[in-house]
């Protein structure tokens, strides 16, 4: 089959001729239809200091995708062919603490699809019959193919209350854009998202909520009196992986307020401890997604009628990946789709 590949030490990919995955008796094999590209992606495809530390070329990458099932090994009885599906990026050992318990989002011993293993750019993808998520009937595939982020978004923006409250997002990349979308539908009453991008500002501004401020010209400070918010915000996400971004949001919480962090800091980040501590605020660190609680959770709510479409801006067949990463790479773009039917 064919599948794109980070092949050598070096920046770049490639599209190569690999073997065809074969499924043990608990597996499934699915034929892959769309895929997301990622910020890991990102990371890999430019070989980073990240990407030469946990990668080893060569290695089929991408976690993000919607396929067909097409073969399932003798103990699958849950799916079969023609089933539409996803999969859950992160392969938990099953023996841990954690996984015995059942919180399986806490594996101390994750492998991660695209990363330790062979990932979804490509013509099939295997997986563990525990980590394939079948779709209700007439899902959007470009939706479906984003799967793995929106549960990010989800996981992050539900982790606290967020009816009736104010929620800030630090942040409006895709995912940032997803959670503000989520806790809108939640029931929040303001949602205000930061970012100095001016096309992802726009892009929030397109999807309805109340605020998306370049935090170069407008301070949280105006936006709180202009809304009338007389105590903070009660809710913070934040989804940017910036020091200023972190130290903002955690100057402008009312007090008790909840935080929420997924954006990855790049080094080391300072914050204002003795204000958080003196303002006894909640801070809860999100990494990937809850098994499978949020899967459920996102298909619920698109049955009754989120719509995370506008956060898709670009979409490409797989054969123009260089043109495809470049977009994404460049901050003009929200979402980028491939379609693995165009290669």
């Amino acid at each position: 089959m064919r599948a794109l590949a980070k092949t050598q030490a070096a920046p770049g990919l490639d599209i190569i001729e690999v073997p065809d995955p074969v499924i043990g008796i608990n597996d499934v094999l699915i034929k892959v239809l769309r895929t997301g590209i990622c910020g890991t992606d990102l990371h890999i495809e430019s070989w980073d200091a990240w990407a030469q530390e946990h990668i080893k070329p060569a290695l089929v990458i991408g976690h993000e995708f919607v396929g067909e099932v097409v073969q399932v090994g003798s103990n699958v009885n849950d799916f079969h062919p023609g089933q539409i599906v996803s999969g859950e990026g992160h392969l938990t050992c099953g023996r841990c603490r954690n996984c015995m318990a059942g919180r399986r989002h806490l594996c101390a011993h994750t492998a991660g699809l695209g990363v330790d293993r062979p990932g979804a750019f490509a013509e099939y993808v295997a997986l563990p019959m525990t980590n394939v998520w079948a779709h209700h009937e007439g899902i959007d595939l470009d939706i479906a193919a984003i799967f793995d982020p929106f549960g990010n978004a989800t996981h992050t923006a539900l982790s606290h209350k967020v009816l009736g409250e104010d929620v800030l997002i630090t942040g409006a990349g895709p995912i940032g854009l997803m959670a503000a979308a989520i806790v809108r539908h939640a029931g929040a009453r303001h949602v205000v998202i930061t970012d100095i991008n001016p096309y992802r500002l726009e892009l929030a501004r397109k999807m309805g909520l109340t605020s998306a401020i370049d935090t170069r010209t407008t301070s949280l400070e105006q936006v709180q009196q202009e809304l009338g918010m007389t105590e903070g915000f009660d809710v913070g996400l934040e989804m940017s992986g910036h020091a200023a971004a972190l130290n903002s949001m955690v100057a402008n919480m009312a007090h008790g307020g909840r935080l929420a962090l997924l954006g990855l800091f790049a080094e080391p980040t300072p914050m204002d401890w003795n204000r958080a501590i003196t303002n006894m605020l909640t801070i809860k660190g999100i990494y990937g997604r809850e098994m499978y609680e949020t899967w459920y959770a996102m298909s619920v709510m698109l049955q009754s009628g989120l719509d995370i479409s506008g956060v898709i801006t670009h979409r490409f067949s797989a054969a123009d990946h260089t043109e495809a990463f470049a977009v994404a790479r460049s901050g003009q773009a929200g979402k980028v789709i491939m379609d693995w039917t165009q290669l």
